[in-house]
């Protein structure tokens, strides 16, 4: 039976989400590739052990991860029952609905009807009584607003979810739903949003500095541009990359020699910081305390003990923020 490391609780960082009274770990474990069907077991299971043991206690699911849809919440389930269960009460598990999740008019976007159906799949599939963020996952330009926010208060008062979120809402959408949701009294904490040194659309659509001002976290994810800020890609595309096996979320066009150039001058810097390109990358997002956590992806646990290592120097210089601002302009 797995037992947790006694010290994990040393070396992570732990930021209050909004004005909540919910910590989340600097670093969360997202389980959107590698927890399908078709990966194996073995390493997933490692994979969560290493990242609770590291003080990683957040787990972020959605309801169509896998594949196949739903594949990432049962493998989630058979690690919680297999051990990490006993450790529940010191978990963060949150699990998203909004994308197209099964087949007819009821099983996508944000009606009170599939948000409520799809938590209640989740629940069963991860074998949980609650989570403790349930996140709607995109807005819906065709559901009244209301309905969608309702929806997620009444999950919360159902005891379904301890918390609310939202995901890939930006400014004014974040805005519109926050109104409601004050309206209420319902426990709204969290916007999740891409972020990286790459994609920065959470600045320019002030999202983040809104954000901050109004008591609201934002974790983000991506925060790596799907490896690209890593040392992968320095000299050129390697066969076996994300690009040549899955070109469904990083097409090979995206990487020019101008994009190169970038991510060289970038590694040279992380080099000086005494850092991989990676771990710069993710102190860079939590370098000003406006984002509660950066979500990672990982394919062995040794990738997520590479990643948490960034903790030990989050700080930037005026120096290299201002260097880093005129690499990435």
């Amino acid at each position: 039976m797995y037992a947790a490391d006694e010290k994990r609780y040393d070396s992570m960082k732990y930021n209050r989400c909004g004005r909540s009274g919910l910590l989340l770990p600097a670093v969360s474990l997202g389980l959107w590739h590698n927890f399908g069907s078709g990966a194996s077991f073995e390493n997933m299971q490692n994979m969560c052990y290493t990242a609770f043991d590291n003080g990683i206690t957040h787990f972020d699911l959605a309801n169509n991860y896998g594949p196949v849809a739903g594949a990432a919440e049962e493998n989630f389930g058979r690690i919680l029952a297999k051990g990490l269960g006993r450790y529940r009460d010191e978990l963060v598990i949150s699990t998203k609905a909004g994308y197209d999740m099964w087949e007819g008019p009821y099983g996508n976007w944000g009606s009170r009807k599939y948000l409520v159906a799809s938590l209640d799949q989740s629940l069963k599939r991860m074998g949980v009584e609650y989570v403790d963020i349930f996140y709607h996952h995109r807005p819906d330009p065709e559901t009244p607003l209301e309905e969608t926010a309702r929806a997620l208060d009444d999950i919360v008062r159902s005891g379904k979810a301890l918390y609310v979120g939202i995901s890939n809402y930006n400014k004014e959408q974040t805005i519109q739903i926050a109104k409601l949701f004050k309206d209420m009294g319902t426990p709204f904490i969290i916007n999740q949003r891409k972020y990286s040194m790459l994609v920065r659309d959470i600045e320019t659509d002030g999202l983040k500095a809104y954000a901050k001002a109004n008591g609201i976290g934002i974790i983000t994810f991506c925060p790596l541009a799907q490896g690209l800020l890593t040392d992968r890609y320095l000299n050129g595309i390697p066969q076996d990359s994300r690009i040549r096996t899955d070109g469904r979320f990083l097409k090979e066009d995206a990487i020019d020699e101008n994009t190169i150039a970038k991510i060289r001058a970038l590694n040279d810097i992380a080099k000086q910081r005494g850092q991989s390109l990676a771990q710069m990358a993710l102190a860079w997002i939590l370098r000003d305390d406006d984002i509660t956590s950066v979500l990672i992806g990982a394919s062995k646990p040794s990738q997520i003990i590479d990643n948490v290592g960034m903790l030990s120097n989050l700080s930037f210089s005026e120096e290299e923020r201002s260097r880093i601002d005129d690499i990435l302009k």
